[in-house]
């Protein structure tokens, strides 16, 4: 009984703030000002403002996953072959500019991207034409890798590694070269840390609302935006939570995946 006592703080902190505001997003989604229920909140998403916001997010996050997963995966082989120590030390280096707060890592990009900024700087001194950067989709996808490269990276090197070295040496002494090794060892044995890194980095690129507003700006607006906006400037919370429920659906897909790739948790690097 003592043991189990030691559950109650983790138990109060999912009931105040997991299952009550899931509830309160659920009562608010499906019910109009007068609190009678309603689905025209989730139908919402089908009008043309929404859903061109809802398809943008779409796409933005699916070309920051695939430059995400470009680019974990070969790291993530590198982070392997060097070794639990090293490895472990230049994943420590690698993670360390996640300690530093989201909102300033992005602050940072703008202050990089804008047309006072850094690199137009650096353009003038070579007597270059200055680039438009900021406020375009390139610069929200830029954004979006660079805050959620970590989370497709770490899954993807923690299956790695835990790969015995002797399944690897036995297809190369069976006579398969480097790219058959990859292709039928390392890549299927992977598959859970990809498919976790996969939604690690999708369903906060979909729902993000930071980044867009600053690299962004008032241009481009993504469903997050949009929500965003109902909850703080239109006081609409029965509008905001009924699409709020249609991103759930896209979340709860990713927990699926998880459940059918990623059993054991082998993809779990955090």
């Amino acid at each position: 009984m003592s043991k189990k006592l030691l559950s109650g703080p983790y138990i109060f902190w999912m009931i105040g703030f997991t299952i009550i505001p899931l509830a309160l997003i659920l009562y608010y989604g499906l019910t109009d000002r007068s609190g009678a229920f309603t689905t025209a909140n989730v139908l919402a998403i089908a009008t043309a403002e929404h859903g061109k916001a809802l398809w943008l997010s779409l796409g933005l996050s699916l070309a920051s996953t695939i430059c995400c997963l470009l680019l974990a995966y070969p790291l993530a082989m590198v982070l392997r072959s060097k070794g639990v120590g090293a490895g472990s030390f230049i994943v420590f280096i690698f993670i360390l500019p996640m300690w530093m707060n989201f909102l300033l890592r992005t602050l940072a990009w703008q202050t990089l991207l804008e047309k006072s900024g850094v690199i137009n700087g650096f353009l003038a001194l070579l007597h270059l034409p200055p680039q438009t950067m900021i406020n375009t989709p390139a610069a929200i996808i830029l954004g979006m890798v660079y805050n959620f490269l970590p989370f497709m990276v770490l899954p993807i090197y923690n299956v790695l590694s835990k790969i015995d070295d002797n399944t690897i040496n036995a297809a190369k002494d069976l006579g398969a070269s480097s790219l058959q090794t990859f292709w039928h060892i390392l890549l299927p044995l992977s598959i859970p840390g990809i498919i976790s890194g996969i939604n690690m980095v999708f369903v906060p690129a979909l729902t993000t609302f930071v980044i867009s507003n600053l690299l962004g700006g008032s241009k481009i607006l993504l469903i997050g935006n949009v929500i965003e906006q109902e909850f703080t400037k239109g006081s609409n919370w029965h509008l905001g939570s009924g699409l709020s429920l249609v991103l759930m659906v896209f979340i709860l897909i990713s927990m699926a995946l998880i459940a059918k790739y990623d059993k054991n948790g082998e993809g779990n690097a955090f």
